[in-house]
C-alpha cells in the first residue's frame, strides 16, 4: 500500500526570501508519457539567475530522482528532502536539470491518469494548483517567479497533446507546445490522450473543444451552444479590457474525475466532463456551465496575464472572475437572468461559510504557508468576494470599477499584484477611499444583518434600519402594495448604511404591505422581513414580479432557518405554496434543493421526516401535472428528479425504470435511470445483481460512480461493510469513485444499520487522508461524514477528534464546518 508522505509547505518567508534572491527565467520540460501506467519521465531545465551567493532549493516530488546537474555539476539525488534539492548557488546565471520518473495520481492531483470503461482509452491531464507542480518536474514553485516555458512530450503515437500553447507534432508520438509568456508555475498545463476535437477559429486565434472519444457525440450536440458562449465572451472581455487576449490560442479541455469545476490553465482552461452532458439537464444548469466558461476566461487576464503574488490574494483571482463571469454572461448571452441564480444557488454558500468558526476575511492578512492558503477555496474566496465587488460596484459606478480594473491589468500585466495594488488603481480611477472600504469589507469576518423597524405616524411611516455590522452597504430598498394583480412597488430608494445622523427617512401614505431591504441583492448582508412583511411574503411571495427579489425574499427566509427565528415547517410550507407558480427555474431548484437537503433531512426530527418527504413528493407532483399543459422541459425534469428523490414507495420508480419512461415522458436517460435506482436501492426495493446488471448496460464512468452508490445504498449489513472497506482500507478507489461510494453509504432512515460506523468515521477518515494526501481529505470530509446522524453524540466524537493532533489540514478544516453545521441543526430542532 503507497504511503502518501505529507510535503513540507513553502511558507510566505521562504518564498519572499526566494523571490528576492532569483530571477527565473526559463523551464524546458520534457515529458514522457510512455512508460507505463505508474510513472511518467520528467526532464527539466531550468535557467535563472541569483542576485547574490546563497543557499535554496528546489521542489520536487518524484518516484525517483536519477540525475541533478547544476552548472555542470552532479548533486547527490539522495540530498533530496521530502521534497526539497538543496542548491548552493554563486551570484550570476545557472542552469539546473533534473531527470526523474514522476508518479500518475488517481486522486485529481499532478498527472492524473484515467482509463475509460467505456472504450478502455487512457487519458492524462495535469491539475497543478497550489503547489502541485512538483509532481509534474522540478520547480521553484511560487506564484511570483514567473517564466516562460518550453514544453516537449513524447506520447502513444494515436495521442493527441494539448498544452498552454499550441501544439505542433513534430514526429509520430512527438509533441512540441509553442512557448508561453511569462507564467506562473501553478499555471503549467497538459493534456494528452486520443482526445476527440472540435475546433474553430475566432478573432484570428484557435478555439478548441476536447473530450474522451466516448463522450464526443454529446460534446458534438453542444459544440454550437459552447462556441457561441466562448466567443461572445471572449469578445465582451475585450469591450471591457484595454489589455489584448495574451496567449496564442483558447482550448477548453473537458476531463475526467475533475477535483474543481474548472481550472484557469491560460491557453488550456480544464473543466470536470460532467460539463459534457450525457443526458437531459434543466436551462438553469446550462446556465451554470456557461458561467464557469465565463469565469475560467475572466482569469486569462486577472490571474494569468496579473497574476497574485502571494496567496493571501488568492481572492483577487476568485473573487474578480466569480464576478465577471456572472455580470458577463448576463450582458452578452441569452442568460440575462444569472444574477437569480447566484442569489439563490451561490450566494449561501459565502454565508454559511462567513458563520462557521473556520471564516476567515476576503483578503486575509495572514496566510504563512501553501496548506493554510489551500484552505481558503471556499465560498468567501469566491460568493462572498464576488458579492463584494458587486457592492464596489454599486457604490463606485461600473465606469470607474472598470477603469481601475484597467489601470490594475496595464500596471501589472505578465507580472504580480497585491491587494494593496488593485485598491491603488481602483483609488486612482474613482478618487474615492477605497482603502477604508477594502479594510470593512475585505479585512474582516462574518455577515452583517440588516432589519427594517417602520414606524407609523399621522403623516406616514418611517423607516429605520438596524445594522448588526461594521461594514457600509449602499442599498436599494423597496416598498410593495398588496394589489389583486399581486405586489406592486410603490416606491424605491437608495440607502447608505450607516445613514448620515439626523437624517430620517420619511414616507408618505400608509406603510408598505411589504418592505424589503437589499432589493436586487446588490449587498452582502443577511436581511430580516418585519413581521407585517413576512405575513405578506407567505401570501404573496410568488406574486413578486421579480424574480431576483423573490430570491431575496427566499434567502431571507432560509436565514430565519438556520438561525432559528423561523421553524423549518414553516420554511417548508411557503415552498408548497409558492413554488407551484415560480417562473424562474433557478428560484424552483434552490428552494427544493434546501428544503430537501436541510429541512427534510437535517433541520427536522426523524418523526416529522416522512411528512416533510410527502409535501415534497406531492409539491414534485403539482409542478409535474403544470407542465402537462404548459410545457417547460426543465420545471418537468426538476420535478421527475425530486419525485425520484422523495418517493418512499417503490412502485412508481420501478415502474418508471421497468418501462423506461415517465408517462408523457421523458424517457429516462442514464442519469435518471442511476437516480430512480440509488432510489430504489435506498428503500431496500433493489438487489446487487439488478445493479450490477445496469451497469453492464451502462458501462460508462459515470455508470460505475452510479452502481458505487447504489452498492453503498442498500440497507444490508454486508454492502455497508464492502463499501466502507472500499473506502478506508485500500487505495483502489479514485476520488470520484471515492466520492459516489461516500454519497451512497449514509442514507437517513438507515441509522441503526450503520450506527457503529458513526465512530470509525473519525478514526478512519484521518488514518486514510493522512495516506492518501489532501484531495481525498477534502472527499473524506465533505463526502463521508456522517450527516445524517444528527445526534449529540456524533458532535461530541467530531470535537474528540478535532482535539488530537492526527489530523492533517484539509481534513480539520472541513471536520470543523460539518461540526458546526451538525451543531446548528442541532439548535434548530432545539437538541443543543
Amino acid at each position: 500500500m503507497r504511503q502518501h508522505v505529507p510535503m513540507p509547505a513553502l511558507t510566505r518567508d521562504e518564498a519572499q526570501t526566494r523571490a528576492r534572491l532569483l530571477d527565473v527565467r526559463s523551464y524546458h520540460v520534457d515529458l514522457d508519457l510512455t512508460r507505463g501506467e505508474d510513472t511518467f519521465g520528467s526532464t527539466t531545465v531550468i535557467r535563472f539567475t541569483a542576485r547574490e551567493a546563497t543557499d535554496t532549493f528546489v521542489e520536487l516530488k518524484p518516484a525517483a530522482l536519477h540525475r541533478a546537474v547544476l552548472d555542470g555539476t552532479e548533486l547527490d539525488p539522495a540530498a533530496l528532502d521530502d521534497n526539497r534539492l538543496p542548491l548552493t548557488l554563486t551570484q550570476g546565471p545557472h542552469e539546473l536539470r533534473v531527470e526523474t520518473d514522476m508518479r500518475y495520481s488517481h486522486t485529481g492531483e499532478g498527472m492524473h491518469r484515467f482509463t475509460d470503461p467505456a472504450d478502455g482509452e487512457t487519458y492524462l491531464y495535469t491539475q497543478l494548483f497550489l503547489d502541485d507542480v512538483q509532481r509534474l518536474f522540478a520547480a521553484f514553485d511560487q506564484p511570483d517567479l514567473k517564466a516562460v516555458f518550453d514544453v516537449t512530450v513524447t506520447a502513444p503515437d494515436d495521442w493527441t497533446v494539448l498544452g498552454n500553447g499550441i501544439a505542433t507534432s513534430t514526429a509520430p508520438g512527438r509533441w512540441t507546445l509553442a512557448t508561453t509568456p511569462v507564467i506562473s508555475t501553478y499555471l503549467v498545463a497538459v493534456a494528452a490522450g486520443p482526445w476527440h476535437s472540435v475546433v474553430r477559429d475566432h478573432a484570428g486565434l484557435p478555439f478548441g473543444l476536447h473530450c474522451r472519444r466516448s463522450l464526443a457525440e454529446h460534446l458534438d450536440r453542444d459544440a454550437d451552444e459552447l462556441f457561441g458562449i466562448t466567443t461572445a465572451c471572449f469578445d465582451r472581455y475585450h469591450e471591457k479590457f484595454t489589455e489584448p487576449y495574451p496567449f496564442d490560442s483558447y482550448d477548453q479541455a473537458f476531463v475526467p474525475e475533475f477535483n474543481a469545476g474548472a481550472m484557469e490553465n491560460p491557453g488550456l482552461v480544464t473543466f470536470r466532463d460532467e460539463f459534457v452532458y450525457r443526458s437531459a439537464v434543466t436551462d438553469t444548469e446550462r446556465q451554470t456551465r456557461a458561467m464557469v466558461v465565463a469565469h475560467e476566461m475572466a482569469h486569462m487576464w486577472f490571474g494569468d496575464l496579473v497574476t497574485l503574488t502571494w496567496w493571501d490574494d488568492i481572492w483577487l483571482n476568485e473573487s474578480f472572475a466569480e464576478y465577471m463571469g456572472y455580470q458577463t454572461l448576463t450582458e452578452c448571452t441569452r442568460f440575462t437572468e444569472t444574477w437569480t441564480d447566484f442569489a439563490i444557488g451561490r450566494k449561501g454558500w459565502g454565508y454559511d461559510a462567513d458563520q462557521r468558526p473556520s471564516t476567515h476575511p476576503v483578503a486575509p492578512s495572514d496566510v504563512p504557508d501553501g496548506a493554510a492558503a489551500l484552505l481558503n477555496f471556499d465560498g468567501i474566496s469566491y460568493a462572498k468576494g464576488a458579492s463584494a465587488l458587486r457592492q464596489l460596484v454599486a457604490w463606485l459606478g461600473e465606469k470607474d470599477f472598470l477603469a481601475g480594473i484597467n489601470d490594475h491589468i496595464a500596471r501589472h500585466k505578465f507580472a504580480n499584484a497585491t491587494l494593496a495594488d488593485f485598491i491603488d488603481s481602483m483609488a486612482r480611477a474613482s478618487g474615492r477611499d477605497v482603502p477604508d472600504w477594502a479594510q470593512a469589507w475585505l479585512r474582516t469576518t462574518g455577515v452583517d444583518t440588516l432589519t427594517p423597524e417602520i414606524t407609523e405616524t399621522p403623516d406616514g411611516w418611517t423607516l429605520h434600519i438596524r445594522h448588526d455590522g461594521t461594514r457600509p452597504h449602499h442599498i436599494q430598498v423597496t416598498a410593495y402594495d398588496e394589489t389583486p394583480d399581486g405586489l406592486t412597488a410603490r416606491e424605491r430608494f437608495t440607502e447608505d448604511i450607516p445613514r448620515p445622523a439626523g437624517t430620517p427617512h420619511t414616507h408618505s401614505g400608509p406603510r408598505p404591505a411589504l418592505l424589503l431591504l437589499n432589493d436586487g441583492d446588490l449587498t452582502y448582508a443577511k436581511i430580516r422581513l418585519d413581521a407585517p412583511s413576512w405575513d405578506t411574503a407567505r401570501r404573496s411571495l410568488s406574486r413578486i414580479p421579480d424574480a431576483l427579489t423573490r430570491a431575496v425574499v427566499w434567502n431571507a427566509a432560509r436565514d430565519m432557518v438556520r438561525d432559528g427565528e423561523l421553524p423549518p415547517g414553516d420554511y417548508l410550507e411557503a415552498a408548497a405554496a409558492h413554488l407551484p407558480t415560480e417562473s424562474d427555474l433557478a428560484v424552483v431548484q434552490g428552494v427544493l434543493a434546501f428544503a430537501r437537503q436541510q429541512i427534510t433531512d437535517r433541520y427536522l426530527p426523524p418523526t416529522d421526516r416522512a411528512p416533510a418527504l410527502a409535501t415534497l413528493h406531492t409539491l414534485a407532483r403539482t409542478l409535474l401535472t403544470r407542465t402537462d399543459t404548459t410545457p417547460d422541459p426543465g420545471l418537468r425534469l426538476t420535478a421527475v428528479r425530486t419525485l425520484l428523490d422523495t418517493a418512499a414507495d417503490p412502485a412508481e420508480p420501478r415502474a418508471w425504470l421497468t418501462t423506461g419512461t415517465v408517462p408523457d415522458g421523458p424517457a429516462l436517460d442514464p442519469e435518471l435511470r442511476w437516480r430512480a435506482l440509488l432510489r430504489l436501492a435506498v428503500l431496500g426495493d433493489a438487489t446487487p445483481a439488478e445493479i450490477d446488471a445496469e451497469l453492464a448496460a451502462d458501462p460508462s464512468a459515470t455508470g460505475r460512480e452510479g452502481a458505487a452508490r447504489c452498492h453503498a445504498a442498500l440497507p444490508a449489513a454486508e454492502a455497508k461493510q464492502a463499501a466502507w472497506e472500499a473506502m478506508f482500507e485500500g487505495d483502489d478507489l479514485s476520488n470520484y469513485l471515492f466520492t459516489a461510494t461516500a454519497q451512497g453509504f449514509w442514507q437517513p432512515g438507515q441509522d441503526e444499520l450503520v450506527r457503529d460506523y458513526v465512530p470509525r468515521y473519525y478514526t478512519d477518515a484521518a488514518t486514510m487522508s493522512t495516506r492518501r494526501g489532501p484531495a481525498m481529505a477534502e472527499a473524506a470530509g465533505r463526502h463521508a461524514f456522517p450527516l445524517t446522524a444528527v445526534t449529540p453524540d456524533n458532535l461530541r466524537l467530531g470535537h474528540e477528534a478535532l482535539a488530537g493532533d492526527d489530523l492533517i489540514p484539509a481534513l480539520r478544516r472541513k471536520l470543523a464546518d460539518q461540526l458546526d453545521d451538525l451543531a446548528r441543526a442541532l439548535r434548530v430542532r432545539g437538541e443543543s
